[in-house]
């Protein structure tokens, strides 16, 4: 049968199967840096978090310090609330972080003050880690502060990933140049970041694996993150114990009065 004498119904419905059938094909390369950015920062900036986590910090000579905590996170990472559990020299501090981490208090329990950091502070440690105050408090930073571009696509983790490079905004405070993330293409979760140095774009500082990755609450995350410090030779492990998504979070919880309780 030539092509005349194909009806035109089944013409229109190979046609349709076409239609329907290309984007998924080429989707992944049509997509730009900012629509892939768009994506990962809705994944990794959720409205209210709800998580108990163990963090294992490793130095240079090899010692380890375990903590354990609770972590509340509401408005996609604008407020955040971590108090500790163990071990028992820090049970019951916490530490409160606004605006994006701007605003940073932390309360000692044994004297009941609170103390206000300065700005400058969420650029240092958090709790000696490898983790800055910025690294933990920063919402929808990806978007604000740096200007995107593709590199490409790259295996990565064994995962089939865009390869995405982010550079600092003129006039943006952030603690980082540059970042390259690895972004898996199935579901936009950032698998690898490479964090470069604040004033030389050149120098590797820290790089961040994330693994274990499952669903919950219909949301890709990783339940276990390392930070490795390249300048340190140190790392920083985070495993979730539990975690839960858009849970309610009373916003007395993120107020001076809340980080006391």
């Amino acid at each position: 049968m030539n092509a005349k004498m194909i009806p035109i119904k089944v013409l229109g419905a190979f046609a349709a199967l076409i239609w329907i059938l290309l984007p998924a094909a080429v989707s992944g390369q049509e997509l730009t840096s900012e629509q892939i950015m768009n994506r990962v920062n809705k994944l990794v900036s959720p409205e209210t978090v709800k998580a108990r986590i163990r963090m294992v910090i490793v130095t240079s000579s090899g010692k380890r310090r375990t903590f354990l905590y609770d972590s509340f996170s509401k408005d996609r990472g604008e407020k955040n609330l971590i108090r500790y559990i163990e071990p028992s020299r820090v049970k019951g501090e916490a530490i409160l972080m606004l605006n994006n981490a701007e605003d940073i208090w932390i309360y000692f329990p044994r004297t009941k003050r609170v103390r206000k950091l300065a700005t400058h502070t969420k650029r240092q440690k958090w709790e000696g880690s490898d983790f800055s105050y910025e690294d933990m408090g920063t919402g929808e930073t990806f978007l604000k502060d740096f200007n995107s571009k593709k590199l490409g696509s790259e295996k990565k983790e064994g995962y089939d990933c865009y390869k995405i490079e982010l550079n600092r905004k003129r006039g943006s405070d952030v603690g980082y140049s540059r970042l390259i993330l690895w972004v898996i293409k199935e579901n936009f979760f950032p698998v690898v970041i490479n964090y470069y140095d604040r004033n030389d774009p050149g120098t590797l500082e820290k790089v961040l694996v994330q693994s274990n990755i499952k669903e919950i609450d219909g949301i890709p995350t990783g339940m276990k993150m390392v930070m490795y410090n390249k300048q340190d030779n140190t790392e920083t492990s985070m495993e979730i114990l539990d975690v839960k998504y858009n849970v309610k979070l009373d916003d007395g919880l993120f107020t001076e009065r809340g980080l006391r309780k």
